[in-house]
């Protein structure tokens, strides 16, 4: 029998848990890569030689950081089925950052006036700041994160992180399915049938892996026969891209271009704070005792790194960690993951996965990451909180309406701002939908927040938390006038956009003062009662 001391550092079934999160993590990062080039055209090598690097680091410290945390509780319990940890790149903000910050950046900063060299050069500043933005309130939060998570309801924090998951996690990755649904129909279909349905694969092989050579299979034959049309594009030539992730000050130019995007660069780390603290207590139930503060500590410094080192995406340590339990991991998957991940950034050969592997090949697992993430919204959450999560997933969806009209593939950029100016009914549809979406996240959050008070009672509390999103309003932190998103002070703005902004904010606190007589009202009539 081992003991503690001797613990092996890799077991066979560890092989099953490296290629789990290595296809989370190799998903993510093509996602975000194949958004910002096909959908935004942002320049690929930028991505490939530094923004990839930089972001595999800190997935690569991460890893061993979590791997000799388990050795250390391994030896500490007595524990030699102790597993580790698993970290990667997340996936929700990561899409965020490409579809709600990093690509809409790029665009604005050339239709400012930049060519594109100097456009990319900005934005990826903008994402290296991002990132040290983030790990420095993780950083701060990580000794506070109990007290955050008492203050913000859990239908608040999963419910704007599974209106992500939903519309753009989940709806955006679908239509790249269906643009080639006979590929990835099918890739959807096994990650369904192997980690919904629990469906059992030949030979016990992962299920993502199956869903991976089913959908390349049929990509390649269907493809090459002509099956696939448009559909169909030749994988990408073998290149060595060696680029080592050195620190730089680069990050420092891009502070100021974050100030537009706090609304969705703090609610990012915010989230990703109480998201550790919540797998922290999932490992723990399934019998793995990890402190708190140290997982989070350990994701944020990744974080913070990753963005020094040119990353633009941010580390957090995965939901399933009782899966990889369950599928018999340890230790030594992490460390393998680490390192393959790690040095595949520096030398290259991730950046060509990446690039080779077609979108409707990678997108069935965002898919199913997305169903996870919203199922457990509301599994995690009361039942009596369901109508608050359903609530709070109407400005993410408004969002991900913008970022489709805002595409100038689909409308004009002069056609989308008459549209948005056209105020011969009032307040155009448009201009609504903009607003709405602007800040979804925290939005999101004090939506579901002042309906679980509602839902509690709790009237006077509901509208103080209204008054706060009324004062957020004025400001541009939630339900920004401006189209790109941007915070002001609202005397600042133009008559007209500061009317909206007015209203907005008004509706909030006219509501507050309804919600504050009738908790007035009630107090009576329980006093008239005793």
């Amino acid at each position: 029998m081992n003991t503690p001391s001797k613990a092996p550092i890799f077991v066979s079934s560890d092989f099953n848990g490296f290629l789990g999160l290595l296809v989370d993590n190799l998903s993510v990062m093509a996602f975000l890569a194949t958004a910002l080039i096909g959908i935004f055209g942002f320049p690929a090598d930028l991505i490939y030689t530094r923004m990839l690097p930089g972001t595999t680091l800190g997935v690569l410290l991460g890893n061993l950081a979590y791997f000799f945390m388990a050795r250390r509780v391994a030896k500490r319990t007595g524990n030699v089925d102790t597993t580790a940890m698993p970290l990667g790149v997340d996936a929700p903000t990561s899409i965020g950052m490409a579809l709600l910050v990093l690509g809409p950046a790029f665009l604005s900063y050339k239709q400012a006036g930049m060519d594109e060299h100097a456009a990319a050069i900005a934005t990826w500043q903008l994402g290296m700041a991002s990132l040290v933005v983030m790990g420095i309130l993780k950083t701060v939060l990580s000794f506070f994160g109990p007290m955050v998570q008492r203050h913000v309801p859990r239908a608040g924090l999963l419910g704007s992180i599974a209106g992500i998951a939903l519309v753009l996690m989940g709806f955006l990755p679908l239509l790249e399915i269906m643009k080639v649904p006979l590929v990835g129909f099918a890739g959807l279909g096994v990650v369904l049938y192997a980690l919904v349905a629990r469906g059992r694969m030949p030979w016990n092989l992962p299920g993502v892996l199956v869903a991976f050579v089913i959908g390349l299979l049929l990509y390649e034959v269907l493809g090459r026969i002509g099956w696939l049309g448009h559909g169909y594009h030749a994988m990408a030539a073998w290149q060595w891209r060696f680029a080592l992730p050195w620190p730089t000050l680069q990050w420092v130019h891009g502070l100021p271009l974050t100030i537009p995007y706090l609304p969705l660069i703090l609610p990012f780390g915010l989230l990703m704070v109480v998201g550790g603290i919540n797998v922290t207590e999932s490992a723990r139930a399934a019998g793995d005792d990890y402190n708190t503060r140290d997982i989070l500590l350990v994701e944020a410094l990744a974080t913070l790194v990753a963005g020094f080192c040119g990353g633009v995406a941010q580390t957090t340590p995965y939901i399933g960690q009782p899966a990889y339990r369950a599928m018999g991991a340890r230790t030594g998957y992490v460390l393998i993951t680490g390192l393959v991940v790690g040095l595949g950034g520096m030398l290259g050969y991730l950046s060509n996965l990446v690039e080779m592997l077609p979108l409707a090949v990678l997108a069935p697992i965002l898919i199913f990451v997305a169903i996870s993430i919203t199922t457990q919204a509301f599994e995690a959450t009361p039942t009596r909180y369901a109508g608050a999560v359903v609530f709070s997933f109407f400005p993410a969806i408004a969002d991900m309406v913008v970022i489709k009209l805002g595409d100038p593939n689909y409308v004009p950029h002069e056609h989308f701002i008459a549209l948005y100016n056209d105020a011969s009914q009032g307040i155009s549809e448009l201009a609504v939908i903009n607003v709405l979406g602007n800040g979804f996240i925290i939005t999101s959050m004090i939506w579901a927040s002042f309906v679980v008070a509602m839902i509690d009672g709790k009237p006077l509390r509901s509208a103080c938390i209204l008054v706060l999103g009324g004062v957020l309003t004025l400001f541009g932190v939630i339900h920004s006038v401006v189209p790109g998103g941007s915070l002001y002070l609202p005397w600042a703005l133009d008559p007209t956009s500061r009317a909206i902004a007015l209203q907005f904010a008004g509706a909030y606190l006219v509501l507050a003062l309804v919600l504050a007589v009738l908790s007035l009202s009630r107090r009576e009539g329980e006093g008239s009662l005793g």
